[in-house]
Formats: structure tokens, C-alpha cells, sequence
């Protein structure tokens, strides 16, 4: 993995709803830290410099240092971010802590390239649609990906891309096969005619 992401952060002593207004009020984020075999510990974040975490898409998939006031520190990956629906606001996150022995079960983002380089592409009335944007993945924090990357290359007209067909990195498995590829195997990317598309690719051949 390519980012090493620290951010800083502070134990919270205090809590309750008007504890966590009076913190975002004062330009920080409360959350938590849980996970392995340790209590919950509340926590206090800056706003402005998780709220531009957040709009980074590798930060949501990447092993990240937890570094504390005090001087420890500890690996975790984001689990949930809880934001305003209205206001450019972060309401609450939480942190999962990360044990290097032991599989996550992480979503992360699908990259597709050579969309418009690819027989499907290149075809007039075809449309390339994805059905699927993330994935999630099973694997150990070492291994974790930041993205998956899907290679539309050789896509066809009236050609899907399955989950089955996804190159994979070593050590990493998909979530939804592990229970079993025939009956959870799906399309992530497929190539249609629009209405009429058909019709109108044999017309142009023929003439």
C-alpha cells in the first residue's frame, strides 16, 4: 500500500450529546476506537483535517497510525464516518484497531480502465454500465489493496464482466465468493445495446 495516513488524536474524557455538540462546536470530531481485545476508548479528532481525510478515496481503504497526545500509537482502519446530510460537517467516526495475524473485511473501490479503448467501447450504441463501484475483500492488513483494478480491454458488445473475473492480489479473497462462487458470482461491468443500437450497427454494416 502506497499511503501511509497518521493522524493525531486526543482521549475524550467527557460524553453524551452535549459533550459532542460542544466538541464539533469547538472545530473537533468525536469518535471511537474499538476492536481486539480491548474496551472502546473515546476520542477527539480535528474537523478540518479529517474532513479532508474523508474526501480522499484511499484513505477509506488504507491502514492507518492512530497517534495519540500521550505518545502511543496504534493501526486501524476507518469503519464509519458519520456525516451532516446537509452541512459540510462530520458528525462522528469510528475506528476499528488492526490485528497484522488477523483478516479484515474491508470494502474497497473498483478502478476500471480501457473502458473507451475496448471493442464495446468503440461500438455506436453501446453503452458500458458498472454495476458495482467497491467491493468488499477479505484479507490480512499486509495484504489489504487500496483499489482493485479492472481492465475493460477486451470487453465486447453483450459482454459482462463477473466478480469470478477480477485479478486479484495475492492474499486477498472476495467477500461475496466465499460463499460460493456459482451462486454469488455477479456482474461488475457489462456492455449493452441502447434501444435501437443493435438495429443500427447491422444498417451501417450493410451499407
Amino acid at each position: 500500500m502506497s499511503h501511509n495516513y497518521v493522524i493525531s488524536a486526543s482521549l475524550r474524557e467527557d460524553a453524551g450529546k452535549g459533550a459532542s455538540r460542544r466538541l464539533r462546536r469547538e472545530g473537533n470530531v468525536p469518535a471511537v476506537l474499538y476492536g481486539g481485545d480491548r474496551d472502546p476508548v473515546s476520542l477527539v479528532l480535528d474537523h478540518n483535517t479529517m474532513f479532508h481525510k474523508i474526501r480522499e478515496e484511499a484513505f477509506h481503504s488504507s491502514i492507518i497510525t492512530l497517534q495519540l497526545e500521550d505518545g502511543r500509537s496504534q493501526q486501524v482502519v476507518l469503519r464509519d464516518t458519520q456525516v451532516h446530510p446537509t452541512k459540510p460537517l462530520i458528525l462522528h467516526m469510528d475506528f476499528l484497531r488492526i490485528d497484522e495475524n488477523q483478516a479484515l473485511h474491508l470494502t474497497v473501490p473498483l478502478h476500471f480502465t480501457n473502458e473507451a479503448n475496448s471493442p464495446a467501447g468503440k461500438t455506436g450504441g453501446v453503452v458500458i454500465s458498472h454495476q458495482a463501484t467497491e467491493v468488499e475483500v477479505i484479507a490480512l492488513p499486509k495484504h489489504l489493496p487500496e483499489f482493485l483494478e479492472i481492465d475493460l480491454g477486451n470487453l465486447e458488445p453483450g459482454q459482462s464482466v463477473m466478480l469470478s473475473e477480477i485479478t486479484l492480489p495475492e492474499g486477498v479473497s472476495l467477500a461475496a465468493l466465499s460463499h460460493g462462487e456459482d451462486s454469488h458470482d455477479a456482474p461488475v461491468a457489462s456492455a449493452s445495446y441502447v434501444a435501437g443500437g443493435a438495429d443500427d450497427e447491422a444498417e451501417e454494416a450493410a451499407e
